[in-house]
């Protein structure tokens, strides 16, 4: 596999489609689907993968059944539907970290362009950059000039090397002209639990994770991610709108991806029963209940923003020369 693809002009091809596979008889679908989470019960990305699951259920007039495939940093539940037959029976509750960043920083077993095609997009969270509250700076401009001032002194966590978190607070580091000791940790959990005990001095993390420890006081938000402020984060302004850089503007994006090959007919009935489910009310609510705000793309503007986000950090991971162990 070559997944150095995903730069230069190679990122411009389609994907690569799969031998025609042949279609049972009769409309699609005719049995019960299986959409893979590749990440333990609970996580943002099986929350998010179950209620779509269950809209797809209610939408298509067959049972949609969630299976947790987690390990790897989300890589053997990507794999198993990479390498899984192209027949609509498999959908992938795909996430940034194991599409957007695990290839650019290991070897994976599967190629996203050739092995997986983009369906639709249906959630985007914004991250928040976090300090405890005895923390010296109390806001970001005093936040950079104090780490600019002491390059090197200070450290952030994250869930480990290529992580969402890893990748995220690495950008806005180059950007914004600061140098930290980055500190993997074996998950999100345990990179949470080492801010919160002192352990490191600051991190970027999901509401999903951080919210209710920000609201009770155990921890301090500089800001989001996002270049837009988030409606369902109140107060707590983009990075970019004080005093961080400018151009910093990512969110962590989930959506619903399937083996490459799958009939465009079928991805066309997906992506207009994802977008349908998203445009009701009560959708919406259950989306922003658990901090994600809803998004919806087709299969062009999904893949365009998965090379935008490999351009970026392609050429960030080979400047840094960060390498997954």
């Amino acid at each position: 596999m070559n997944r150095r693809t995903v730069f230069g002009a190679a990122a411009a091809l389609p994907f690569a489609p799969r031998p025609a596979f042949a279609q049972s008889q009769g409309p699609w679908p005719a049995r019960s689907l299986r959409m893979v989470i590749p990440w333990p019960p609970g996580q943002s990305t099986d929350v998010q993968g179950r209620l779509i699951s269950q809209l797809l259920t209610e939408r298509l007039g067959q049972t949609v059944v969630p299976e947790n495939r987690p390990g790897a940093g989300g890589q053997i539940g990507t794999n198993a539907v990479a390498k899984a037959p192209p027949d609509g029976y498999t959908l992938l509750a795909a996430s940034i970290g194991p599409i957007s960043f695990q290839p650019l920083v290991s070897r994976t077993a599967y190629d996203v362009e050739r092995e997986l095609a983009p369906v639709a997009t249906y959630g985007i969270a914004p991250f928040m950059l976090l300090v405890r509250p005895d923390f010296p700076a109390t806001d970001l401009r005093s936040f950079l000039a104090l780490l600019r001032a002491n390059p090197g002194k200070y450290s952030h966590n994250s869930s480990g090397v290529g992580g969402s978190q890893h990748m995220l607070t690495a950008l806005f580091n180059a950007k914004a002209g600061i140098e930290a000791l980055h500190v993997p940790f074996q998950g999100s959990g345990p990179a949470l639990a080492a801010l919160l005990g002192g352990q490191v001095n600051y991190g970027i993390d999901t509401p999903a994770a951080a919210l209710r420890l920000v609201q009770e006081g155990q921890l301090r938000a500089l800001g989001i991610t996002t270049g837009r402020p988030s409606a369902l984060l109140p107060g707590i302004p983009p990075l970019a709108a004080v005093g961080g850089p400018p151009d910093y503007d990512i969110g962590g994006w989930n959506g619903l991806m399937a083996p490459a090959g799958t009939p465009k007919p079928i991805i066309d009935r997906l992506v207009a029963e994802v977008k349908g489910g998203l445009a009701t009310p009560a959708l919406r609510k259950q989306f922003e209940a658990i901090g994600v705000e809803v998004e919806g793309r087709g299969p062009d503007e999904f893949m365009a923003l998965l090379r935008e986000l490999w351009g970026t950090f392609g050429a960030l991971i080979r400047q840094l020369g960060i390498r997954a162990e």
